[in-house]
């Protein structure tokens, strides 16, 4: 295009923070050329991990198209689509499933991080990047902490809910946790369903209820074992699907843990729900008005931001829920944009 104008730039143009419903055709109303969206839950497919998984019949989760044909141009065609500026990538692989001794899996999660990182330096100003840890490894954990962080530059740490059956919070994986508290850094979590039995009932998927359910599991091990206490620097916890089950429970999980847990006052001196409202959540696939009026009951407006899951989930879906909710101008504003900027400073779109 001639005239200064760009493709992203008209698509920007066209779309805004608080347009409605897509109209005929794919067109979008009219908007400001206001900045667009954040996208803090946003998944990537390397060529050569999409290549493990199709030689890996054992990783159980199905290959669907979007995964199967994953491109960065594709990505970077559905955040245009949808007045996304910035995405951060993260991955929700659980690598065990592919049965990797320490050494190739340390590789991997390096080939993960150095991926991203060449996206964002190819397509400066879109993305951001969790960077991923070959957990529970460790010494290998601390290492990749230092690298993505100093070198790499990434602007967070993504973890998933377990590994090989322990959760964040046992103390096996305290020293991740600790240097990840002395360097205060962004910390998003990414639910799977539990190792042990993630197909409890034989005709439901794990993602629809074992995923927001572990998202539940975790927040309440780091809780209860006095984890989010512990690492209070990290007050930068984001956590997917709007907390998962966590705020629908919240009332149930305060009065029986009152005379269940016996050291709550230790590890939640001003109650279960002032922790829980410290942490960061996102949207992603939850933008559904019961769940969404939940969390804006529960957790501070300024604590929410703006997901997709892409591409499990494509972000026009996700944009045009998002609409749907009728929230207002500050709601919209603040979920889709500026609650992300105060996390992520660096991330101007």
């Amino acid at each position: 295009m001639s005239d200064g104008l760009t493709r992203r730039g008209v698509l920007a143009g066209l779309l805004g923070l608080g347009a409605g419903s897509v109209l005929p055709g794919g067109a979008h109303p009219a908007h400001s050329s206001a900045p667009g969206r954040i996208d803090v839950h946003h998944h990537f497919f390397p060529p050569f991990f999409l290549e493990m998984w199709k030689n890996t019949p054992s990783v159980g989760e199905p290959l669907i198209p979007r995964i199967r044909d994953w491109t960065t141009e594709a990505t970077l065609e559905q955040m245009d689509m949808s007045g996304v500026d910035v995405a951060v990538l993260s991955t929700s692989s659980r690598l065990e499933a592919f049965g990797l001794a320490p050494d190739p899996l340390r590789q991997i999660v390096r080939r993960f991080n150095e991926y991203a990182t060449q996206m964002k330096r190819d397509h400066k100003g879109r993305f951001g990047l969790y960077a991923f840890l070959p957990l529970p490894e460790i010494d290998a954990s601390l290492a990749e902490i230092a690298y993505a962080l100093d070198t790499l530059k990434a602007e967070g740490i993504g973890i998933t809910t377990s590994y090989a059956g322990k959760y964040p919070g046992d103390s096996e994986f305290d020293p991740v946790f600790d240097e990840l508290n002395r360097r205060k850094s962004v910390v998003y979590v990414h639910p799977l369903a539990p190792a042990c039995c993630g197909h409890v009932a034989s005709h439901v998927p794990a993602t629809l209820v074992e995923y927001p359910e572990d998202t539940a599991r975790v927040m309440l091990n780091l809780l209860l074992s006095g984890g989010l206490r512990r690492w209070r620097d990290i007050i930068k916890w984001v956590f997917s699907h709007a907390g998962g089950t966590l705020p629908v429970l919240a009332g149930r999980i305060r009065t029986l843990a009152s005379y269940q847990v016996k050291t709550l006052a230790e590890v939640a001196p001003e109650g279960i729900d002032a922790e829980f409202r410290r942490v960061h959540y996102e949207t992603a696939n939850s933008a559904y008005k019961p769940t969404i009026d939940a969390l804006l009951d529960y957790a501070p407006l300024g604590q929410v931001m703006f997901g997709t899951d892409y591409p499990y989930v494509s972000v026009t879906e996700n944009v045009s829920d998002f609409n749907a909710l009728h929230l207002n101008v500050a709601q919209t504003q603040a979920i889709s944009r500026d609650n992300a900027l105060r996390l992520f400073p660096g991330l101007k779109g």
